[in-house]
């Protein structure tokens, strides 16, 4: 990990850089990606097949794509009870949280006067879930995204996880059966999202795709948005620690990694109004590193993405943090909820020294599916809204009517569209 002042030259240009970054695949992957949601689209279930035997190395009819109710039921007994325990107790966590913002999603009505205004607001017929069933396996990730659907009372929630050789995670299944998943499916990649957008005669068609992925779904989602609904483009895993002179090095050490653990292409950076303690970070990563059982994955993102800069003060930090935009912000700093309402650009913030991150990625409650690749400037957490449509209601009377019919009728005549003029004049004569 470099370090690098805001008195140094490559400071713009390194900023720069990180603040330009993206989540979207280029032209080659685009191409690959099209022609697999053409052929799904086209040939269903064979075309399902093909690409999971392609890419998946299991060869499977359509009869076994969904995983069967045994299937589930045996899951529970290939781990301990303890884990299966831990994924209960996050689940419970995860409830309470979404519960809370149930009324921020229920239908309301006002009334103006006579006039009736107000939204409907509805669950969801049927939500898929992708699920990452790779190089890494997220239980956690699979109750972020099913429990706030069954808060919200969407009708029927679909799962989607690869399952490279024929293997299934039995966390995954056990963290599905905990969250009310209703069907599982052993399809994984653009195959799995193209089947989930179009429907296949196995598959059911959803109304929205939730869920992260890699580079290949990512761009899938993208491309097929419009047709289906998705929760965001989310990308590789990012996290900015604010610290000042009084952190603890060894925790912003260990926060650091705990991110860069995820992938290759995470993106980890620390801000400090301390150069000392950059300088002792990154000593401390590298003594570390040693110590993680996937120092492979996490020395590549920090070689690749990863940067150090020492800033005069914390109103700088928390500028350069704006900018930036990350996926998780934690501000390792004396008195921090002073600075939230500074801070504008973040997926989720992590206040105070001893908020680790693996708090948030599992057992706080909030959902850790956030925006990634700067989208935080304009996308939010993933939240009960993800799940349920509005619809506008409006209601006026004749009396109502006449009053503003001056206003609509000048308004339709400025737009050209004497037809809506008409449609209110009508209702006058």
């Amino acid at each position: 990990m470099r370090v690098i002042a805001t008195t140094d030259r490559t400071y713009k240009a390194a900023v720069k850089k990180i603040v330009s970054r993206s989540n979207l695949g280029g032209s080659k992957v685009e191409a690959a990606v099209k022609t697999i949601l053409k052929a799904v689209e086209r040939g269903g279930d064979a075309a399902v097949s093909r690409y999971t035997r392609r890419f998946d190395k299991v060869s499977l009819k359509p009869g076994q794509f969904r995983v069967s109710p045994d299937e589930i039921k045996e899951a529970y007994y290939k781990i301990r009870k303890e884990e299966g325990d831990a994924l209960r107790y996050a689940a419970h966590r995860i409830t309470v949280f979404h519960d809370k913002e149930k009324p921020r999603a229920q239908t309301w009505m006002w009334q103006d006067g006579t006039i009736t205004l107000g939204q409907t607001i509805l669950p969801l017929d049927v939500i898929g879930l992708y699920v990452p069933g790779g190089k890494a396996v997220y239980p956690s990730s699979v109750l972020m995204s099913a429990i706030p659907a069954k808060v919200a009372g969407v009708k029927r929630i679909i799962m989607c996880v690869p399952a490279p050789k024929g293997a299934l995670s039995p966390y995954l299944l056990v963290a599905a059966d905990i969250a009310g998943v209703d069907e599982v499916y052993r399809i994984g990649g653009v195959q799995a999202i193209a089947a989930m957008t179009y429907g296949t005669k196995t598959i059911p068609r959803v109304d929205k795709i939730i869920g992260p992925g890699n580079i290949f779904v990512a761009t899938a989602k993208r491309l097929v948005y419009g047709t289906v609904g998705i929760d965001m483009i989310a990308g590789p895993s990012e996290l900015l620690v604010i610290a000042d002179g009084g952190a603890n090095p060894a925790h912003v050490t260990a926060d650091l990694l705990c991110e860069a653990e995820h992938d290759e292409n995470a993106a980890v950076w620390l801000v400090t109004t301390s150069a000392p303690l950059a300088k002792e970070v990154v000593r401390m990563i590298k003594e570390q590193l040693r110590t993680l059982a996937r120092r492979k994955i996490a020395a590549r993102a920090i070689d690749r993405n990863s940067l150090a800069f020492v800033v005069p003060t914390l109103e700088d930090a928390i500028t350069l943090a704006n900018e930036i935009a990350p996926e998780h912000l934690a501000l390792s700093v004396d008195n921090p909820f002073e600075y939230i309402e500074k801070v504008r650009h973040a997926g989720a913030l992590f206040i105070g020294r001893y908020t680790a991150p693996a708090v948030a990625d599992y057992v706080a409650g909030p959902n850790h599916i956030l925006p990634t690749g700067g989208a935080a400037r304009f996308h939010s957490a993933l939240s009960l809204e993800a799940y349920v449509r509005k619809s506008n209601i409006v209601s006026y009377t004749k009396e109502d009517l006449a009053r503003a019919k001056d206003h609509i009728i000048r308004l339709a005549h400025m737009e050209g569209l004497g037809a809506h003029a008409q449609s209110v004049e009508a209702r006058m004569r």
